[in-house]
């Protein structure tokens, strides 16, 4: 009897970015990175791609891709930003889902999904299509082919949304037991009840559609899913792979397929290494013949239902209570004490914004497109590809005339306020305990574009109405009041405009250099006019520019003063019309500043630009850190020095107190970490770092019993690994770059905390398939240079040693 095993990876993270930068600001909740996104690609999706299995001495004896041999989808908005930021990890999914193409039957492990993860039986009819074309559009643009599946949110469903699948070719998805009602042979027989979770998850379903249409729908083994997110499974590979294959039985007459559906983020971030369980666990299954790996479309196709199903409507997979998680207080997702009411009063808010948007978009849009809600379906082309030649044609295929400029912008905006009356409807805004959680802070970001959109097209002010309506969400917080305090407290100082990001470069050419042409998130910065003074530590600058919008296409002219004290302290100006006289300005201004009157230099630019309302705070939240970082550079080396020296002054009395075993008063340790921090970094930092005389001051802190802070010495180490990488990388026959990696990643290994070897594993192994073959030959055939050759070979298994690999183990597979 045929038994095939499928694992489904549901992988995603809520939108995060900024809605009027497009970019994710920092998250210090997800430190040591800049935010979350890059917190769980850095521990689960970079390494499902490049996961590690080891030999029974511990070493790295075989590196897989994961996702090739499972099923998975990925939210469209998650793989934008893996785009962008995590390139390397992105390819890998998209190369996976081609080798899956080869290893099941022409059949893609990949799965589309609804476009940002909205709760489907939640939304209405327009919102429920254009999420599935936009998640149908996504995948092909990224995947090159039509997807067979989608994953619905939180699997949570109704029959329309299941009728708007079939319509657009999904052929199936896939559901928790729980949502199965009743199942029975198709077409013949008696409904059985299955309620409950006892459906039998063995094989695939048809649900008949009341249209007619047909959907197949897999409901996933409750148990082992639940075990893997929640009951330690992934601590051995070899039990996951054990109890799926305890699941098949003989008592089944038809081909049986075990399979689980989890949250993607089991294998690695929720639970240490789960990638690596996983990858065990497949090459286990496929070592040992415990069944044939499959994905959902290759079992659909060779295995059709045999039985039909009845659903269980509103309910999702994560919420005992039907779908209240996103709308009531069933105490889903809340701490103990806590109260989840806001959920409702938030949900109407935003029902109440969209239907208020909706009537005003289709009669504005009805002037400039030929179907508003059509175009709507097909501005997700827009999405992604901003280029001028991408929206040309994108306004070529639903413009209702040839449009001018500002009608061109109208339309943006009309579309931008719907995409982000779309995005404000993302799960996770209710998911959580609080109203003030980052996650709801997020979606009332999306409306507060939205309505800041909807203010400069419509001309109407929505959002006080809004803020009556969301102050009925009362906090579990004290101090956060209500829905209406969290919307004022962080939604409205995140809000931009072009003035804004005038200012925003105006105010970082005064420490960094300024180009005639600039990016700035998601807007275009032309430099027209720039004039910049300095007198000893202070700086002026003025100018004009254009920005405009990379997004909408808004655009509009500045001047701008702005001048800095020298230090953390700076005022800026803007005032739209980039007009001034600079020359006259300058001249103005010049006197009393070369001699240092910078009351009368305000007072000048007080009179041209009207109040001076921009300062270091109106930095956008990267720049502001790095510009402060900047700033602070000349305090820090003078504290550096006066550390360097007491330590220098104190050194022979802390060995001396080491000695005795006594331990370092506070002010003498504090003194040595940093100065030997900063030795460290520079003995790291050379071209072909000092290794020896960062193992002397590695061995002096060991001696006088300073701990190495990570940020100080980790990061060091680290840039230094992935520098010594690239060397070896681009030059892989070179010896020199692979001694130096080898001695840096051994010395490394003194410390007291661990570095990454992540990267120089996966290049190690990536040149362990190639260039180490080739070198063997050239080693072995007694060419000229074959004892370079070895002598070569001897240093690459020296560096494998060090990084823990050992390539063509017996074990390696």
């Amino acid at each position: 009897m045929e038994r095939y095993i499928c694992i489904h990876g549901h992988f995603y993270q809520p939108p995060r970015e900024n809605p009027w930068l497009e970019t994710i600001e920092p998250q210090d909740s997800a430190a040591p990175y800049h935010d979350w996104n890059a917190r769980v690609a850095h521990e689960c999706y970079a390494p499902n791609a490049a996961s590690r299995i080891l030999d029974p001495d511990g070493y790295i004896a075989h590196i897989t891709n994961n996702y090739a041999r499972i099923s998975f989808n990925f939210g469209p908005t998650l793989l934008a930003w893996l785009e962008r930021h995590e390139p390397d990890t992105y390819r890998a999914i998209l190369e996976a889902d081609a080798e899956s193409r080869r290893r099941f039957s022409g059949h893609g492990s990949a799965m589309a999904q609804c476009y940002n993860h909205m709760i489907m039986p939640l939304a209405n009819l327009r919102d429920k299509v254009t999420q599935v074309r936009w998640g149908i559009a996504d995948f092909r643009h990224r995947f090159g082919r039509a997807p067979e599946g989608m994953w619905l949110p939180e699997t949570a469903v109704d029959l329309e949304t299941l009728e708007v699948l079939a319509e657009h070719g999904i052929l199936f998805t896939v559901l928790s037991p729980f949502q199965a009602a009743r199942v029975r042979e198709i077409g013949r027989g008696e409904w059985r009840d299955v309620g409950g979770g006892h459906v039998d998850p063995s094989t695939a379903y048809a649900l008949k559609l009341p249209s007619g249409r047909q959907i197949a729908l897999f409901f996933y083994d409750g148990p082992i899913a639940r075990a893997v997110a929640f009951e330690g499974l992934l601590n051995r590979g070899d039990y996951f792979a054990g109890r799926l294959a305890g699941s098949f039985s003989p008592a089944r007459r038809w081909p049986q397929l075990a399979h689980i559906a989890t949250d993607g983020e089991s294998y690695g971030h929720h639970h240490r290494h789960g990638d690596m369980a996983l990858a065990y666990a497949l090459r286990h299954i496929e070592q040992h013949g415990l069944a044939k790996l499959t994905n959902y479309g290759e079992f659909l196709a060779k295995h059709p239902p045999l039985h039909e199903v009845q659903i269980v409507e509103d309910t999702a997979w994560s919420c005992f209570h039907g779908l209240e998680r996103w709308r009531g207080n069933c105490g889903c997702g809340g701490r103990h004490g806590t109260s989840q009411a806001w959920r409702t009063p938030l949900r109407r808010a935003l029902d109440w914004l969209r239907d208020e948007l909706a009537p005003c978009f289709e009669q504005e849009a009805a002037r400039l497109l030929r179907d508003p809600w059509v175009a709507r379906d097909d501005y997700i082309a827009v999405v992604l590809d901003r280029s001028a030649e991408s929206v040309a044609a994108f306004l070529a295929r639903h413009a209702a005339r040839e449009l001018g400029a500002a009608e061109q912008v109208r339309v943006l905006q009309l579309l931008e306020i719907q995409r982000q009356a779309m995005l404000m409807y993302t799960s996770c805004g209710w998911f959580f305990e609080d109203i003030s959680g980052i996650e709801a802070r997020q979606v009332l970001q999306y409306a507060g574009r939205a309505m800041q959109l909807a203010a400069e097209v419509h001309g109407r002010d929505l959002e006080p109405p809004f803020l009556e309506l969301l102050a009925e969400a009362r906090s579990n917080l004290p101090e956060q009041g209500d829905g209406r305090r969290v919307y004022e407290r962080y939604v409205r100082p995140a809000r931009v405009d072009l003035a804004h990001v005038a200012a925003h470069y105006a105010i970082a050419s005064l420490f960094q250099p300024s180009h005639e042409r600039s990016h700035v998130y998601s807007y275009e910065v032309e430099r027209r006019q720039y004039l910049s003074r300095d007198a000893g530590r202070a700086r002026l600058a003025l100018g004009a520019l254009r920005v405009t919008s990379t997004v909408t296409y808004e655009r509009a002219s500045f001047s701008f003063g702005a001048l800095s004290f020298g230090d953390h302290n700076v005022v800026c100006g803007v005032r739209e019309d980039g007009d001034a006289d600079y020359q006259a300005l300058a001249r103005e201004v010049s006197v009393p500043f070369e001699r240092a009157d910078l009351a009368e230099v305000i007072g000048i630019l007080t009179r041209q630009f009207g109040r001076l309302g921009y300062s270091l705070r109106s930095l956008f939240r990267d720049e502001r850190r790095a510009i402060m970082r900047s700033v602070l550079a000349p305090t820090l080396a003078e504290v550096e020095e006066t550390y360097r020296q007491l330590y220098e002054r104190h050194a022979p009395l802390m060995r001396f107190l080491a000695d005795l075993q006594a331990p370092l008063p506070r002010g003498f340790h504090l003194a040595a970490e940093f100065a030997l921090s900063a030795a460290v970094r520079r003995a790291l930092a050379e071209e072909d770092p000092d290794l020896e005389r960062a193992a002397v001051l590695l061995a002096e802190a060991r001696r006088t019993g300073v701990a190495f802070d990570r940020a100080a010495v980790g990061e060091s180490f680290q840039r230094t690994i992935d520098r010594l990488t690239e060397r070896v990388r681009a030059r892989p026959e070179a010896l020199r770059p692979i001694q130096l990696l080898a001695a840096t990643v051994l010395l490394a290994q003194s410390l007291p905390f661990e570095v990454d070897l992540w990267t120089p594993q996966n290049v190690y192994y990536a040149l362990a398939q190639g260039a180490h073959g080739a070198a063997r030959e050239r080693a072995g055939r007694g060419a000229s240079d074959g004892e370079a050759w070895r002598l070569w070979l001897e240093h690459f298994a020296a560096l494998g040693e060090a990084l823990g690999m050992r390539i063509g183990s017996p074990h390696a597979g």
